[in-house]
């Protein structure tokens, strides 16, 4: 697999430049490497800066999950992780400037709405599979919809204890 992701950009991408070929929970390596990427950016780059990069990984992570998946023969292969990276970077950039504590908290919260798939997370997960555009959407959507569950949480967390 680390050959197959070098034959491709669309395929570094997708795959996190690696982070999703560990063979232990993928989607959570995925997810820490989308954090530690922010951390890094967030040195150099403004917020509003990051929300452009954000804007613009949307459409990059369709692109790139689109190739990747239809490369390793369609469906959502576990091993493409920017829909992780993408979604978590939007939960990051709505929460700023949070503190290292609410971005832990942010994490489970992402990862156990994205593991579980309770209600609309599992609705997104199953209403857009295939191939094409609307298999690259599905492998998308489930993931920012867990983005917005943890968002809600948050926001009535902050409400509550704040």
């Amino acid at each position: 697999m680390p050959v197959f992701m070098f034959t491709h950009v669309a395929h570094l991408i997708a795959l996190g430049c690696g982070a999703g070929l560990s063979r232990v929970a993928p989607g959570t390596m995925g997810t820490l490497w989308a954090w530690l990427a922010w951390w890094a950016l967030g040195l150099w780059l403004s917020p509003a800066a990051l929300g452009w990069l954000l804007l613009a990984a949307l459409p990059v992570g369709w692109w790139a999950s689109r190739v990747t998946a239809r490369a390793l023969g369609g469906g959502d292969p576990g091993c493409i992780v920017i829909d992780e990276i993408v979604a978590f970077w939007l939960v990051l950039w709505l929460l700023l400037p949070a503190g290292l504590w609410t971005q832990c908290v942010a994490f489970a919260l992402f990862r156990l709405f994205d593991a579980w798939k309770p209600g609309p997370v599992g609705w997104a997960d199953q209403a857009f599979h295939g191939d094409g555009w609307r298999g690259a959407f599905g492998i998308m959507i489930d993931d920012l919809v867990a983005a917005a569950l943890t968002l809600l949480v948050m926001a009535l967390w902050l409400r509550v204890w704040t």
